[in-house]
């Protein structure tokens, strides 16, 4: 194997005069398209040219000192085969050059001080072929007096390696794009991707080239690519700010680069339904807090088990889908969750541990950030110092990068040790503290984009209640609008996904924090619940403390509002039909009864609408869909189920089970526990009088009721389910385990005989290889922020 070593490049460029304009002409003018490459620094040039040196030249490339390079950038022994079909073979040393001059021309006198480098390596034996690598423009005379000066030091092949050169790699090489991400924001992504590869993804892509720039390769991405190449599907799990959401934009675009995949984006599980084109092989489905935006939304987790076996399918056909959650929001998720009937859940999740984020790649998301970001040259200066520091502290995140980068976070940000440890340190409260400062138009704008979950449709329409909730914000549409485009690209963005456009939260913390200024007045929470849709409301806020994170909880005092609201409301504007409409709007009460309530609050719930326990009692197939059941087990463990109401919904759910149609009931422990002894003596007694005799029948007809587009192995869960509970329930019944066995045996088979052939597949060739790690040791990767 050919080894090789790189270390750091030197930066020129800021000390040369600069006397060859019509060479920068020439240069910029006959070049195809430009990446930004001047904006990388000298840290991530080094790191692209390991790449190239990997990808195209086919060299393994390790990191030397950079204060002990012993003249040479990097060097390797063995044989180069060029495309022009030359042979070039001998000792290679490699020298990267980088200025963060935008186009610059390389000049000879640049390279004055490696011709007696390259001298003393020839002496000892140690270069037969000088490359150099840069991202400077390369004249064709200038290539030639380099060529000369060099061969006269007595280097026997000279390669010179431009800008223009490396564009064209990066240009040619998806599979060096997606080594180095990054590259998809320093270029127009219309010249990057493919005229059908950007034509499909631009709407979801281009409003993120910003955040592209920036963006680093960590062992979190190659797990999720690695994830994504196995499995199809990746679910990246993490704590606020973690990099969740570029990880995902990472992977999307390097899908609609490397397979021309169409990006889709999208916020609901019934959208990848509606999306779904079994006839495209190559989409990538993107959905960003699937589980809920900063808290649990249930809804959004009983829709992911009723698609489960649509997404399985699309799987199969080769699509690719990438989730993203906030991990409380997860743990809670799995226990609604039907993981079985999905097993990827498990299997291709990737847990984004901020804390396992190494310093290397610390330094270079905070270095990126503000490299990029727009605070002027002499903040940059300023903070230099203290840049170490803020990497290595133990509460750095992403999103602090952002915060330091942009001016809108660092008014008042005074340039200490002490002030910038607290910035990093008090991460939350100084968040809140940004939010409560704001002029009330802005303050106004952030409680419109809050009401609406994070998700405000533009152009703006107010709902009655908003309007009356802005009047009391003394606030109106108009300076509401105005304060929106004035907090564009700091506090809020403006987004197209889904095929919808809408405001929202540059990062859901803002959201967070909105929400903390909430909990902390009356006044405002009264106008929130006044103003706030009730589908959302029901989503954000609990009545009395039930210990849901980040929630938004509403005081003893608030409960008859609320209550009001609650009375009010008699259809969710989820559903367009009015009859769906109606269901909905039952289904997402009782989710809110059952989770989000204190006994208290029920307990006055339930005296002004006493009718709610009859319309639980007698709950509809299936058990695992139904909110009622939850809301009856939530109301007899606190006592507020009345013994008829019990006796009611006790007699249903037993039935089911000796019918063989839910087991639930000899599953669920909290659910066992309502019966008496003498419902549960007769429970058994009827499984082994009623149900075992007819078990076969109730196969049949399970399998007579299927539809060819259904997925055979879902259809067949709840019998296979009835079985195990059985078996369970008779432990060491020779009788009992060889009837299941029997029918399980039965029912395996008519699975197999259903399921869909394998469609054929793009290879999933995804993974990024791991990176060669740069030892620095003499130069920090700051050094350069301020140029």
């Amino acid at each position: 194997m050919r080894q090789g070593t790189v270390v750091c490049p030197v930066e020129y460029g800021t000390k040369c005069d600069f006397n060859a304009q019509e060479d920068r002409e020439a240069l910029n003018s006959s070049r195809i398209f430009m990446f930004d490459l001047h904006t990388l620094g000298w840290h991530s040039f080094q790191q692209l040219c390991l790449s190239v040196s990997r990808e195209i030249l086919g060299q393994t490339i390790e990191a030397f000192l950079d204060a002990n390079d012993g003249g040479q950038d990097g060097a390797f022994a063995g044989t180069w085969h060029r495309q022009g079909g030359e042979i070039i073979s001998g000792r290679f040393v490699i020298q990267c050059k980088f200025t963060a001059r935008p186009g610059y021309a390389l000049q000879p006198s640049d390279l004055n001080e490696e011709i007696a480098k390259v001298r003393r390596l020839v002496d000892q034996q140690a270069c037969d072929v000088y490359v150099l690598m840069t991202n400077a423009g390369i004249s064709g005379a200038t290539q030639l007096k380099l060529e000369n000066k060099f061969k006269s030091a007595g280097a026997k092949h000279v390669l010179t390696l431009g800008v223009t050169w490396i564009e064209q790699q990066i240009r040619e090489n998806k599979r060096l794009r997606m080594m180095v991400p990054r590259v998809y924001g320093l270029g127009d992504l219309s010249q990057i991707l493919d005229e059908r590869a950007y034509s499909q993804a631009a709407a979801v892509l281009e409003s993120m080239r910003e955040d592209l720039a920036k963006v680093v390769v960590t062992e979190s991405y190659r797990k999720a690519a690695k994830a994504l190449d196995t499995h199809g599907f990746v679910l990246l799990v993490g704590e606020p700010a973690a990099g969740k959401t570029t990880i995902a934009s990472m992977l999307a675009v390097a899908s609609a680069d490397r397979w021309g995949a169409t990006v889709v984006k999208i916020d609901h599980p019934k959208s990848v339904v509606e999306h779904w084109n079994p006839h495209e092989k190559s989409q990538f489905f993107w959905i960003d807090d699937a589980f809920g935006v900063t808290q649990f939304e249930s809804a959004l987790a009983m829709g992911w088990n009723h698609i489960f076996p649509q997404m399985k399918t699309l799987l199969r056909q080769g699509c690719r889908v990438v989730m993203t959650s906030r991990d409380y929001i997860y743990n809670r998720a799995r226990q609604d969750l039907k993981e079985g009937a999905f097993p990827l859940f498990h299997e291709s999740q990737v847990v984004i541990d901020v804390h396992d984020l190494s310093l290397e790649e610390r330094q270079q998301i905070l270095y990126n950030h503000l490299k990029l970001g727009t605070q002027p040259r002499e903040f940059r200066a300023a903070v230099k110092p203290h840049l170490d520091l803020v990497a290595a502290h133990r509460r750095f995140i992403p999103e602090i990068a952002r915060r330091l980068a942009d001016p809108f976070f660092t008014k008042t940000l005074e340039l200490s040790g002490w002030s910038i440890e607290r910035f990093v340190d008090k991460r939350e409260q100084f968040l809140v503290d940004v939010c409560a400062g704001l002029d009330p138009a802005s303050k106004a704008a952030l409680a419109l984009v809050y009401m609406r979950n994070g998700r405000l449709p533009s152009p703006i329409e107010l709902t009655d209640s908003e309007d009356e909730a802005l009047e009391r914000l003394d606030s109106s549409l108009g300076a509401c609008v105005a304060a929106l485009e004035a907090l564009r690209g700091s506090l809020v963005v403006h987004t197209v996904a889904d095929g919808e456009s809408f405001w929202g939260y540059k990062h859901p913390t803002i959201g967070d924090a909105y929400a903390a200024i909430l909990r902390s007045s009356p006044e405002l929470l009264s106008i929130y619940v006044r103003g706030s849709d009730v589908d959302k409301l029901m989503e954000q806020v609990t009545c009395g403390d039930v210990g849901i994170q980040a929630a938004v909880v509403l005081p003893h005092s608030l409960f008859p509002l609320m209550i009001e609201r609650l009375c009010a409301y008699k259809g969710s504007s989820s559903y367009k039909t009015e009859w769906l409409s109606a269901w909905g709007a039952r289904r997402n009460l009782h989710a809110f009864l059952t989770r989000r309530c204190t006994k208290g609050f029920l307990e006055i719930y339930l005296a002004t609408n006493p009718d709610l326990i009859q319309s639980i009692s007698s709950p509809s197939l299936y058990l695992e869909f139904s909110p009622e059941v939850s809301l009856c087990m939530r109301l007899y463990e606190l006592g507020l189920l009345p013994e008829d109401a019990r006796r009611t919904f006790v007699e249903t759910v037993i039935q089911y089970a000796l019918d063989g149609d839910d087991a639930r009931v000899l599953t669920d422990g909290k659910l066992r526990a309502m019966l008496t002894g003498e419902e549960s003596d007769e429970l058994k007694q009827g499984l082994l009088t009623e149900l075992v005799p007819k078990i076969a029948d109730v196969r049949g007809n399970v399998e007579f009721n299927y539809r060819s587009e259904d997925d055979a192995d879902d259809h067949m869960r709840h019998f296979m389910e009835v079985l195990s509970a059985v078996e369970q329930e008779f432990p060491g019944d020779e009788d009992i385990e060889a009837v299941v066995q029997h029918e399980r045996g039965r029912a395996q088979e008519w699975i197999d005989d259903h399921l869909p052939e394998e469609s054929e597949q793009n290879a999933r060739e995804l993974t990024v290889a791991d990176s060669d790690m740069l030892k620095s040791a003499g130069r920090s990767i700051f050094d350069d922020v301020d140029v």
